[in-house]
């Protein structure tokens, strides 16, 4: 669906480039994690997937087509929800009426189910409210809009606690074999439970791109108190009490992928990490 050939961009008066030989493929359905550290394209690399930026170097296709054309059926089939956004001060209705005449496979219906899971009512006025609810109504118009791609740069962002679970609940819902959403977030914690495939990446390219299955199916986590474990895991992190270790999964087990450690052992040792992995498709 989505495959990203040696792309490298550059900001104006930057220089050394933000995304730099970057290589990466997505397959369509499941919901993705885009994970890096601060600085490292994430955002960018969403801007880049739509088209609103353009490559020095390199091509972003989807669906067999190059962003960079900007075509319409390559546009309608694409949404973004940036981090920071701004909303014009009027109803939602009347954004509604302007805009998803853009995107073929709108339903209000769907836009009225989504608002309703944030307890949210279809008359508001999109200038009266505050940020957390913009966010809302936003990401519900988003969802409503049906486009295969969704890609979303912080969505948890703004969010209180019961309007992160309501993010996950309508989130998980809405996922098909013919949607695909890629969340990048710092947030581990807000997301880990819904995600079906995680890719961990620096400027460079995908340290991980694997799906949660074939992490579960490879690694273990787990916690320990004992030094000889900790001394012998593929990776290990000093917790209260003990240690977070990341162990091979022989196959007598499995355990909740942890995030943070995750990537912890992705940023720390990523020829070793994807090693394991080569290993496990041959």
């Amino acid at each position: 669906m989505l495959k990203i050939d040696n792309i490298t961009f550059y900001y104006p008066r930057r220089k050394s480039p933000v995304i730099d030989g970057f290589s990466l493929e997505m397959k369509p359905g499941g919901i993705y994690g885009l994970l890096g550290r601060n600085g490292a394209g994430k955002s960018t690399l969403l801007y880049l997937i739509c088209g609103l930026l353009t490559p020095k170097h390199g091509e972003v296709n989807y669906k067999g087509v190059n962003t960079r054309l900007r075509r319409t059926s390559t546009l309608n089939d694409i949404f973004i929800v940036p981090e920071e956004f701004t909303l014009p001060p009027i109803s939602l209705k009347s954004y509604v009426e302007i805009n998803s005449r853009f995107y073929p496979k709108f339903s209000q219906k769907d836009l009225e189910d989504h608002l309703a899971k944030f307890d949210m009512p279809l008359d508001i006025n999109l200038g009266a409210l505050s940020m957390g609810q913009k966010k809302k109504a936003y990401m519900c118009f988003a969802l409503a809009c049906n486009t295969s791609l969704l890609l979303m740069d912080e969505p948890t962002n703004g969010l209180d606690i019961p309007g992160k679970n309501s993010f996950r609940s309508f989130i998980a819902s809405v996922i098909n074999d013919e949607r695909t959403i890629v969340i990048s977030t710092h947030q581990v914690r807000d997301i880990d439970s819904i995600l079906d495939h995680i890719i961990i990446m620096d400027n460079r390219g995908a340290l991980l791109n694997e799906s949660v299955v074939s992490i579960s199916e490879r690694l273990l986590f787990t916690t320990t108190d004992s030094r000889e474990v900790a001394d012998s895991a593929l990776f290990a992190m000093p917790t209260l009490g003990g240690y977070s270790v990341v162990l091979p999964n022989d196959g007598t087990g499995e355990t909740d992928i942890n995030l943070e450690i995750l990537f912890e052992l992705a940023l720390a040792r990523p020829e070793m990490l994807k090693s394991i992995f080569k290993e496990g498709r041959n």
